[in-house]
């Protein structure tokens, strides 16, 4: 049979005395146990753990950060040497080319001035051949 059925209002009042009694015995106990010296103890250790757990992962993140920094220092001298001699390649083509192009202007010079040398003695070769026949 179902037993509340069959209980008078005194006997829960009592019931409920005797839970809200051993609840504050249990509460008493907890507060006394957390409160002792070894309970303080494990929660400074694991505060200790703690703050040195904290301390090492501050650590790698310095450490991962100064290895990228000198990564990107290496990375942006590595660059600035490749622009460098990628600016001393062009402007070596560069000269090249006016080198090239200077010594194609004097050859069209020197090849114009001989046409020019042979077109006078043809001309001049037409006077002369004029004259003797007059």
């Amino acid at each position: 049979m179902n037993r509340s059925k069959n209980t008078s209002f005194a006997d829960r009042l009592s019931a409920a005395a005797d839970a809200k009694k051993t609840q504050l015995e249990r509460a008493v106990l907890a507060r006394s146990e957390a409160e002792s010296p070894a309970a303080v103890e494990r929660r400074a250790a694991r505060e200790a753990v703690r703050v040195a757990r904290d301390a090492r992962i501050t650590e790698r993140k310095a450490a991962k950060l100064a290895i990228q920094a000198r990564q990107a220092a290496a990375l942006a001298a590595a660059q600035t040497a490749e622009a460098a001699a990628r600016e001393a390649a062009l402007k070596a083509d560069q000269e090249a080319r006016d080198a090239e192009f200077a010594e194609q202007t004097a050859r069209e010079a020197t090849l114009e001035a001989e046409r020019q040398a042979a077109r006078d003695a043809r001309y001049a070769a037409r006077k002369a051949k004029k004259r003797k026949g007059r």
